[in-house]
C-alpha cells in the first residue's frame, strides 16, 4: 500500500500470515486429533509394520504442521512490543511454508494408510503420489512459476513496461 510505513507493512503482513494460518490450522488440528485416536481402534492391532510406519509418518508430520502453524502466534506473545515485527513476519512465512509441507506429508501418508488398509498397496502408492503432486503443484509449484515468470499484470505501466515498487519487493 502506498504511504505505508515499514512498521505498518509488517503489521499488515503479519495479520495476513495469521489469516492464512487460520485456514490451515483447523484442518491440521482435525487431522491430528483423528490420528491420535487411530491406535485405540480395534483394527489397529492387525496393522502390519509398513502400515504402522505410514501411521507414524502421518502422526508426526501432523504434529510438525501444528507446531509450525501455531509458532507465529506463540512467538508474537513472547516478542510483543519488542520492535521485532519484521523478523517475526519473515520467520512466520518460513513456518507457514514448513507447516504446509508437513501437512502435505500428513495428508498423503494418512490417505495412503487408509487406502492400503481398504484396498491394496499399489493403489495406495499411486493415489498418495497423485495427491502429493497435486498439493505440491497447487500450493507451491504455480506460485514458484509466478515468481520466476511473467510480471504481474498490475505491475505493467500504460506503455507495457514493467513497474515495480520497493514495497512489492519487500513483501
Amino acid at each position: 500500500m502506498k504511504n505505508e510505513s515499514d512498521q505498518e507493512r509488517a503489521d499488515r503482513n503479519f495479520v495476513e500470515l495469521l489469516q492464512g494460518a487460520r485456514v490451515a490450522v483447523t484442518g491440521v488440528q482435525v487431522l491430528f486429533a483423528f490420528l491420535l485416536t487411530v491406535p485405540f481402534s480395534t483394527g489397529f492391532a492387525r496393522m502390519d509394520q509398513a502400515d504402522r510406519w505410514l501411521y507414524y509418518a502421518a502422526l508426526i508430520s501432523a504434529a510438525v504442521a501444528s507446531i509450525c502453524y501455531i509458532a507465529p502466534t506463540a512467538q508474537h506473545r513472547v516478542l510483543f512490543r519488542q520492535g521485532r515485527k519484521e523478523t517475526l513476519v519473515r520467520r512466520s512465512n518460513l513456518y507457514g511454508i514448513a507447516g504446509a509441507l508437513a501437512l502435505v506429508v500428513s495428508m498423503t501418508t494418512s490417505t495412503m494408510f487408509v487406502i492400503d488398509y481398504l484396498f491394496e498397496a499399489t493403489l495406495a502408492w499411486v493415489t498418495a503420489g497423485l495427491l502429493a503432486a497435486f498439493a505440491l503443484w497447487t500450493w507451491f509449484g504455480q506460485a514458484a512459476l509466478d515468481r520466476q515468470g511473467e510480471a504481474d499484470p498490475r505491475d505493467q505501466s500504460a506503455d507495457g513496461s514493467s513497474v515495480s515498487s520497493s514495497e512489492d519487493s519487500r513483501e
